[in-house]
């Protein structure tokens, strides 16, 4: 009777996904982007500084931190040179020389996916990885300075190319970091991570966790790279799918706020589980399409508890103006102000 009821349960969990959505048929299955970044082989093999670089899937961080802190500004621009694929991903590495490494690798791509990308010589581009979908990473308002640093980590359907895409803003990365940066201000900065390989559209990768824990393991060792360079991470904000990625790094997450919006689970049945010490907030709409998604896991299928639910523990953001399933973030709505001061360190 058991085995027959969560029979049932996984049954219904497809026909409403299906039913709600455009259905399983319409999502195409991903292969994860895993591993070192391109370029990586030449620089194992340069020894243009007489000394051996630092390894890009072996060292830590904070190692390749330390070996950048022994480099004077001409070996850095050497390896910027030689290297700019390598030296823009390399997490751990000083923000200044990956902004200037990815300008490089841009200006030199013949990709047109990636044209719109190289077009403003003044964006700070924190990665680009032109592997697959591509995948790239933008910073709002100034590292240097800032004292609160926020990530958005996107959902579906999103890679380099639709990354900043003008139909449905508020939906990309790049329009969400940038609308919570004009509302936090100076003092601040915002990064825009589309970093991991999303799923596309509404199949079997949008109802399982396979392409969010390659993402966690890509998000925790981004963040820590930015750590070990002097710029921690204060917030992380997670849409839709991102919610999955991030409910699975949130124990190696050191944040003091995780944040949920549009979410169709974090694949943890409540705070607890998720075995972090961040604060957690979920914002939901309630006319967002996430709301017919059932939320349970089985078999590999959904993604748990509601994190808008009371059963979850979170606390609630306002959102019931937010508009659907992307407009979180569109200004003048409650939950973007409550985004926004999240953001700055106010206690709410």
């Amino acid at each position: 009777m058991r085995r027959y009821a969560r029979t049932l349960v996984a049954v219904a969990l497809a026909t409403t996904v299906v039913a709600g959505t455009a259905g399983w048929a319409s999502g195409n299955a991903q292969q994860a982007l895993t591993g070192p970044p391109p370029g990586t082989a030449a620089w194992r093999a340069d020894h243009v500084l007489g000394r051996e670089l630092p390894d890009p899937e072996r060292d830590t961080p904070s190692e390749v931190s330390r070996f950048f802190r022994g480099l004077d500004d001409e070996d850095r621009q050497t390896l910027v040179t030689r290297h700019p694929l390598v030296v823009g991903n390399l997490d751990g590495a000083p923000v200044e020389l990956r902004y200037r490494a990815n300008a490089l690798a841009l200006k030199s791509s013949h990709d047109p996916r990636y044209a719109h990308l190289a077009a403003d010589g003044h964006r700070r581009i924190l990665a680009f990885d032109p592997r697959g979908r591509g995948q790239v990473a933008e910073v709002f308002g100034d590292l240097a300075t800032a004292r609160r640093v926020s990530v958005v980590v996107p959902g579906s359907d999103i890679d380099a190319g639709t990354f900043d895409r003008t139909t449905d803003v508020y939906g990309t990365p790049a329009g969400m970091a940038k609308s919570l940066y004009a509302r936090t201000g100076p003092g601040t900065a915002v990064i825009a991570w589309a970093g991991y390989t999303t799923p596309v559209g509404l199949g079997l990768d949008a109802a399982t966790g396979t392409l969010a824990e390659a993402g966690s393991a890509r998000l925790t060792h981004f963040t820590d790279g930015l750590a070990a360079a002097g710029v921690p991470v204060t917030t992380v904000f997670c849409h839709s799918y991102g919610s999955v990625v991030c409910g699975l790094a949130a124990p190696r997450l050191h944040a003091a706020d995780l944040v949920v919006l549009g979410s169709p689970g974090m694949r943890a049945d409540n705070v607890r589980a998720l075995h972090t010490d961040a604060r957690v907030w979920a914002a939901k709409d309630p006319g967002d399409w996430i709301g017919k998604v059932p939320h349970i896991e089985f078999a590999g299928l959904g993604h748990g508890t509601d994190p808008a639910s009371p059963d979850f523990g979170a606390r609630r953001i306002p959102a019931d103006d937010a508009e659907g399933h992307t407009g979180y973030f569109a200004p003048g709505t409650k939950s973007l102000r409550a985004f926004a001061a999240i953001a700055a360190g106010a206690v709410l």
